[in-house]
């Protein structure tokens, strides 16, 4: 892979700082070497176990990671916000959404999980920090309150804004012709619709 790729990593022989870091942080990995001589070297076997041969161009892996880094970092975003509103949910309906915001919650994590391990699968680096989820994200952090309908409703609107924004990232995936993607979205499109139909039930 050309260096000028505005999708690729450097990682440095010695385990350092990162010599460059492209536009687009999450997508292909390469690694550099250093023979004995000191001549910086590419390690081909190296980058070919980081960069796979899937059937999926460069440019299309690249879309797919972005828009798989998005939905990761809204989703992450989303399993904080959960969880903090079941441990503090107060009033008359507490059991029932404090159970109901638990099975979110849970849902939501082991969803990021699920994410982050595409991308590594189609050679990508998954965001991993707060830092980068923040950057990413489009659900905003966590504004406490003691209001247990205003944490339904801010979350109603938060999975109703994830499903808005994962439903044309199918067409991204089908178009990069990577189906399971497709179908890993589709199946978050489907938890986060439900999510607000549950949580809108409350509401009523």
């Amino acid at each position: 892979m050309h260096p000028n790729t505005p999708f690729e990593r450097i990682i440095p022989w010695d385990g350092g700082e990162e010599w460059a870091r492209w536009p687009c942080r999450y997508a292909i990995e390469t690694v550099n070497t250093r023979s004995g001589n000191g001549d910086t070297n590419m390690a081909t076997s190296k980058a070919q176990l980081q960069t796979p041969d899937l059937g999926i161009s460069d440019t299309d892996l690249k879309s797919v990671n972005q828009a798989l880094a998005t939905v990761l970092s809204d989703t992450f975003t989303l399993f904080v916000k959960t969880q903090g509103y079941h441990w503090n949910v107060t009033g008359p309906h507490f059991r029932s959404l404090h159970l109901m915001l638990e099975e979110q919650y849970i849902e939501l994590h082991d969803a990021a999980d699920l994410l982050a391990e595409r991308m590594r699968s189609l050679g990508a680096t998954a965001p991993g920090s707060f830092a980068e989820f923040t950057e990413l994200a489009t659900v905003k952090d966590h504004v406490p309150t003691d209001d247990a309908m205003t944490m339904v409703k801010n979350l109603v609107k938060d999975n109703e804004t994830v499903a808005k924004i994962i439903r044309p990232l199918v067409d991204v995936a089908e178009d990069a012709k990577d189906t399971a993607t497709a179908d890993l979205f589709n199946a978050r499109l489907a938890a986060h619709e439900k999510a607000a139909w549950m949580l809108r039930s409350l509401l009523a």
